[in-house]
């Protein structure tokens, strides 16, 4: 745990824990689900292992999460302390949505991206069989441009080399028009119309993607009007 502020306050003794750099970002993917340390990263892929590990001894110490073993198997459970930080991670996600300005280009991250889009895939839209859906991003390094999610009955893998199976809808998308899309910044619509991204493969599986992949949690919530470019408190693109 980091240095303390010296303070009774309730809020400076909650924040000696979980304002230390990466902890309330470890907090928010154990809140969307992630259990195991390789699936921690990667919702966090620029947190080196060792600092993850740390983080995560901090919040067993601290009694937010357990630490259960199984055979090899690791995993990493919220308590009760844990779950009730659910409200925050989501109330800090609508605020940042809410008032914090444009996403600078080193936000941007494919990785990242797919990764969160796995997470909400509704298999009940789905057909019922393997469907695979191949992501191109022109704009980035080609070790980082294509990615599959390979969607089961009960499952979604995301790859970043060829599974190996037959695509069923391929998409092709500038990365900051797809984040856009994901965050609901903008619609299906708009994203189509501007050529930011394009889809190809049979019409019912095009006009059903959408379906499919919905959208991030904090896409609905309402954006504060802005006067300007980055306005409010904080703008991504400047920190």
């Amino acid at each position: 745990m980091g240095s303390s502020y010296h303070q009774f306050c309730p809020v400076s003794k909650a924040m000696e824990l979980l304002d230390e750099r990466w902890t309330m970002l470890v907090v928010r993917e154990l809140v969307c689900g992630s259990q195991k340390f390789n699936d921690l990263r990667r919702g966090l892929p620029r947190i080196s292992p060792t600092l993850l590990s740390k983080r995560l001894n901090q919040l067993v110490r601290a009694g937010v999460i357990e630490r259960h073993v199984e055979g090899r198997e690791v995993r990493y459970l919220l308590t009760p302390a844990g779950v009730e930080l659910r409200p925050i991670v989501e109330a800090l996600g609508a605020w940042g949505v809410r008032w914090v300005g444009q996403l600078g280009d080193d936000d941007l991250d494919p990785s990242l991206l797919l990764w969160d889009i796995h997470r909400h895939v509704d298999l009940t839209a789905v057909p019922k069989r393997r469907t695979v859906v191949h992501f191109q991003f022109p704009d980035v390094p080609p070790r980082s441009r294509c990615w599959w999610l390979v969607i089961t009955a009960d499952d979604v893998d995301v790859c970043d080399t060829d599974p190996g199976h037959d695509v069923d809808v391929a998409v092709r998308a500038d990365l900051r028009t797809m984040t856009e899309l994901w965050q609901g910044d903008i619609t299906w619509s708009d994203a189509l119309r501007s050529g930011g991204v394009t889809v190809t493969g049979p019409a019912p599986l095009r006009r059903a993607l959408p379906q499919w992949l919905t959208l991030s949690p904090f896409a609905s919530v309402p954006r504060a009007p802005r006067s300007g470019p980055g306005s409010g408190p904080v703008s991504r693109a400047e920190t």
